[in-house]
Formats: C-alpha cells, sequence, structure tokens
C-alpha cells in the first residue's frame, strides 16, 4: 500500500505576516517564515484585539467620545487587560484628533489579494472613514509595543494604495499607531518603482524560506 504524499502548504501572507517579515534580518527571517508555516498548518493563532477593534469602531459609528473603549478595558479577560489599558488612551487621543464627531463616518472596506511576484499577500484596511469635506480615509492599525519601522508603515501603505480599488475606492491608505494615537499617511509615503521592486524581492525571499520550511 503507498502512502499518500502529504498535500504541500503553499506560500501565502496575511499583510500583517508580510510586514513583519519584511521588519526583520538574517536568520530570524527564515525562523519566522518556518513558525508561520507551522501555524498555518496546525490551525494554531488568535488574535486578542478584536474587542478592542469593536469598541473603537463603536466609538466612531456612534459618536460617543471613548464610551466603548473605556468599557471594553474594564469587560475584556483580565489576561488581555493590561493591553487594552495601554491601547485605549492612544485610541482616544486619535478619536478628539478626528475633529467634529458628527463630521465622521464609519465605512466598510474590502479585503483585497494582492500578487508579489508569485506570493499572495492578503491586504486589509481595519475600517474605513469619509469626512464631512469629501475626504475618506482606509484605516490599518498597528498595535505592537514598539512603533512600526520606517521599512513596515513603506510596505503597509504602499501595498493597501496599489490595491485601494478593492479595499475603499477614493481612500487614503492610512496607518494608526495606537499606542501613540499618531496616523502615517500615504500621503507622505511616497510611491516609487524602487519600493515596488524592493517589495519583489522581499516577497520572492519569503516565499523560498516557505519551501525551505518544508
Amino acid at each position: 500500500m503507498t502512502t499518500p504524499n502529504p498535500i504541500r502548504s503553499l506560500p501565502y501572507a496575511t499583510l500583517l505576516a508580510f510586514t513583519r517579515y519584511v521588519d526583520r534580518t538574517g536568520p530570524a527571517k527564515a525562523s519566522f517564515v518556518g513558525g508561520l508555516r507551522k501555524q498555518r498548518e496546525t490551525g494554531g493563532g488568535f488574535n486578542p484585539h478584536g474587542q478592542f477593534v469593536k469598541a473603537l469602531k463603536a466609538d466612531i459609528r456612534f459618536r460617543t467620545g471613548g464610551t466603548h473603549l473605556r468599557e471594553v478595558v474594564k469587560t475584556v479577560n483580565p489576561r488581555w487587560q493590561r493591553l487594552y489599558v495601554s491601547l485605549a488612551e492612544g485610541a482616544e487621543r486619535y478619536l478628539n484628533s478626528l475633529g467634529d464627531p458628527a463630521a465622521v463616518w464609519l465605512m466598510p472596506t474590502r479585503d483585497a489579494i494582492g500578487m508579489l511576484g508569485g506570493l499572495p499577500v492578503k491586504i486589509n484596511a481595519h475600517f474605513g472613514l469619509r469626512f464631512d469635506d469629501g475626504r475618506s480615509e482606509a484605516v490599518r492599525l498597528h498595535f505592537d509595543e514598539e512603533p512600526p519601522s520606517r521599512e513596515a508603515i513603506t510596505a503597509i501603505l504602499h501595498l493597501m494604495t496599489a490595491h485601494s480599488d478593492q479595499i475603499m475606492p477614493n481612500a487614503e491608505a492610512t496607518l494608526l499607531d495606537v499606542r501613540r494615537g499618531e496616523v502615517h499617511r500615504a500621503s507622505e509615503n511616497g510611491n516609487s518603482p524602487e519600493v515596488e521592486r524592493w517589495l519583489a524581492g522581499e516577497a520572492a525571499g519569503f516565499s523560498a524560506m516557505w519551501t525551505a520550511a518544508a
């Protein structure tokens, strides 16, 4: 009796995973990709930020100025309470920076699949905003303790902008560093051919390391 060959896991990355890969150097890149592949094949992984994102969106939608954020800090599982406390202060500063709550509307966004060479990357925003002056933004959130690196900011905003027609047409890509309440904008990021070549090279390395981890 012949034992069937296992199904080969094809290279694939979320925007978060790809930008974390870009941030690494040397052997840490291969170790990171190997861990991603193992997590995908075993079905592991958990997102602790889901309730926080819902609370932030609720404060925008219902124009409640941080009420939902403060409530979720109290009600979240104690395991995540310290994390939520550290995020809430910056998120409230962000809400205040949006100006008059009555002039801001929460908008839906859609996921996109971008191809970097042969690597599929899932590209998405956490939510969209529309302002009464006609501007709109697709907002991606950065939750980490350390601020996003220049490389991560460049990669995220470039990929979101390249697929803006799918994510949220006519919206500017923005990255919110939640802990610090600081917004990075695509209009300040640049969009050069060098960035495209750099990301293509990083994607090729990711795919090669994924295959090598088999």
